[in-house]
């Protein structure tokens, strides 16, 4: 196989780690392991990385970091989102997230650019910060600004405002994910001492146990909350 224009795994980790500090050659083989990258290889067993591959572990990354979301759901959704690509040709079609740049990201925004940059309202972005969901920052002449990590959880809300979930709804939850931090915290108290000293094995270790934790305490919401409502409704709502 030709290697123009593929990288190896040593490379492919080189060139991302000044976005993702933290990427190890060990975590790459760990995604690989899970499915979620599928490398070409050459005769003698060496992967190699497309550009394709590269933006797909870069997605990835970002999801993790940024949207915090377990490597289970990471696969659901990059699984959606390449299903409705190859579904689309003419027209355009909403994924189910939207990734933004790094630059977007790490930035903030003026809050009255929210409904060009997010289609939302500015008045839905002051009732998120009054729930506790988001937090403005200042800028030096006193307007309120929106941290752009915070456009994932904007969105969200907007999408569950169409089930008439709307901010105050959410109060609950910044109060519940404050709590379960806590839990979380204790709990990988163990990974965390490997993962501070920068060994690249105890970060895949830490990485894995807390992808696993979220899947698993998500798996119980969902399941505990389906429960109360089929049984409220008497059957209505199934799986």
């Amino acid at each position: 196989m030709p290697d123009a224009g593929y990288l190896t795994i040593g490379k492919l980790v080189k060139k991302l780690q000044d976005k993702y500090p933290d990427l190890s050659v060990s975590k790459v083989r760990y995604l690989e392991d899970e499915g979620l990258l599928n490398p070409s290889r050459t005769p003698g067993g060496y992967r190699l990385y497309s550009a394709r591959d590269a933006k797909r572990l870069e997605d990835i990354l970002y999801l993790q970091k940024n949207r915090f979301l377990p490597l289970s759901v990471i696969k659901e959704e990059l699984k959606h989102s390449e299903h409705a690509a190859m579904q689309s040709t003419e027209k355009n079609i909403e994924l189910r997230f939207d990734i933004d740049d790094e630059e977007t990201v790490n930035r903030l925004h003026p809050i009255d650019r929210m409904p060009d940059l997010l289609g939302v309202s500015v008045s839905f972005v002051r009732q998120l910060a009054e729930a506790g969901i988001i937090a403005f920052k200042r800028s030096p002449h006193g307007r309120d600004l929106v941290d752009g990590h915070d456009f994932a959880l904007i969105r969200i809300a907007s999408q569950l405002g169409r089930y008439n979930i709307g901010p105050k709804n959410l109060r609950q939850y910044v109060t519940a994910a404050n709590r379960e931090s806590t839990m979380f915290e204790q709990a990988l108290i163990s990974y965390g001492k490997a993962r501070q000293s920068k060994d690249e094995e105890g970060q895949a270790a830490f990485d894995a146990a807390f992808d696993q934790m979220l899947a698993l305490t998500n798996a119980l919401r969902s399941t505990l909350i389906r429960k109360s409502v089929t049984n409220r409704t008497n059957g209505v709502y199934t799986s």
